[in-house]
């Protein structure tokens, strides 16, 4: 029997992503996928709690980071065909592409709200301090590695190797407002990739990614989703509501911890007494959605009321409810939230674990990293030069919503307040 040629992954999105083991780039990314830190991302939830809203969205970085890789391998393959100085390039684009999410905690970016770790930090630490991963990077090119840091930090000497991998206009963007929409149902979430793929090119003038005039279109529309995805999906009141509770109880928790008052494993001890961006690496990389909701498990039997009560509401989804208070002025708001807190004091509620303010900012269309350029015949234009559409979403966006118990009458306290 013939060992097997290559590695197929079925993908929702993609169909059929095949790796080719006679392609030397191909075959390190399977063995990439291999290693244990990557296959750790099958235990991290892409969207974090969001599946308590959306109850589909229970797909992992795992399938994201593929994702990405599928579509930075087309992207990239279809430019290096009509422009061969840049196939050197290859292994560096997707090794970067596959391996940009693998520092993700559990929750995914839930968790850095919670613990203020920055998964960007840890991508990096994995890369250079896990061994299985490591080592076939060097054993490929001893210069991969730098040259994926470069791609990361946005500095690589041609900028279309890291633009395809961290830009206005990358892969990972394409793949998760495609993915996210997929699994949560959001059917405006729809993207036409075949049509942005085929509108990206390369100035071989500037080493940059570009578009040509003729995808404008398309690439409106990829804005047009993003600012949709985030408006609807990623900020909707009820995920907010949710990791609000999922913060309280680790709150709670590290306090608990630090009192003597409440077990845990070595593993979620460290996460709660250390700051999570200086852990040894083992203690990082044992830490997946599973480990932090067996403690959540157990934590609702705990003898502490508050950190029973707050992993009883997130297990069940028992969730406060978050009203939108944008339009009142700070003062305002300030004044409803004491006036919910009040009422709280006298009840069975600790107060500031289950009610207080939140901030969400949609941040629109920008031009940091290098915005996006459209390819017209008398050179490259900024896309919100030529699109008036592209130039209303270039205004950031920012809501704000008072999280409190279901059980307390708002609507009495609202009526208190205004007068």
């Amino acid at each position: 029997m013939q060992p097997s040629a290559g590695r197929t992954y079925q993908d929702p999105l993609h169909g059929a992503i095949t790796l080719d083991f006679g392609d030397p780039v191909e075959a390190l990314l399977i063995r990439l996928i291999d290693t244990p830190p990557f296959q750790r991302l099958r235990r991290i939830r892409q969207l974090g709690p969001a599946s308590l809203t959306f109850h589909g969205a229970e797909s992992s970085r795992f399938t994201h980071s593929l994702g990405v890789m599928a579509i930075a391998r087309r992207a990239f393959d279809r430019i290096a065909q009509k422009y061969p100085e840049l196939r050197g390039y290859r292994a560096v684009v997707l090794c970067a592409a596959l391996l940009h999410d693998i520092g993700h905690g559990p929750f995914s970016h839930t968790c850095e709200e919670i613990f203020g770790n920055h998964h960007e930090h840890w991508t990096e630490r994995i890369l250079q301090e896990s061994a299985p991963v490591r080592m076939l990077l060097d054993e490929f090119d001893p210069d991969l590695l730098e040259q994926m840091r470069l791609v990361y930090h946005k500095s690589h000497p041609v900028p279309l190797v890291w633009q395809l991998v961290t830009s206005q206009l990358d892969c990972d963007r394409l793949d998760y407002l495609m993915r996210d929409s997929y699994f949560t149902g959001a059917s405006y979430g729809k993207l036409d990739l075949d049509r942005i793929l085929m509108a990206m090119d390369y100035d071989a003038l500037t080493q940059q990614l570009v578009v040509a005039k003729k995808g404008m279109a398309a690439i409106e529309h990829y804005l047009i989703v993003r600012y949709f995805m985030y408006a609807q999906i990623y900020n909707h009141p009820k995920n907010l509501a949710a990791s609000w509770v999922l913060e309280s109880a680790f709150r709670r928790a590290k306090e608990l911890l630090a009192l003597h008052h409440l077990s845990a494993d070595d593993t979620m001890t460290a996460w709660l007494q250390q700051d999570c961006n200086q852990l040894l690496l083992s203690q990082y990389l044992e830490a997946n959605d599973g480990v932090f909701m067996y403690h959540l498990q157990r934590w609702q039997h705990c003898s502490d009321p508050v950190l029973a009560d707050l992993c009883r509401r997130f297990l069940d989804r028992d969730l406060p409810k978050a009203f939108e208070v944008t339009e009142l002025d700070s003062d305002r708001q300030q004044q409803l939230l004491q006036a919910v807190l009040s009422t709280q004091s006298q009840s069975e509620y600790g107060t500031a674990y289950y009610t207080g303010l939140r901030t969400t900012w949609s941040r629109g269309y920008t031009l940091y990293q290098r915005g996006i350029k459209l390819q017209i015949g008398s050179g490259l234009r900024e896309i919100s030069e030529l699109s008036p559409l592209v130039k209303t979403l270039t205004q950031p966006w920012q809501r704000s919503w008072l999280i409190y118990p279901r059980e307390v009458d708002l609507a009495e306290i609202l009526g208190e307040v205004k007068d």
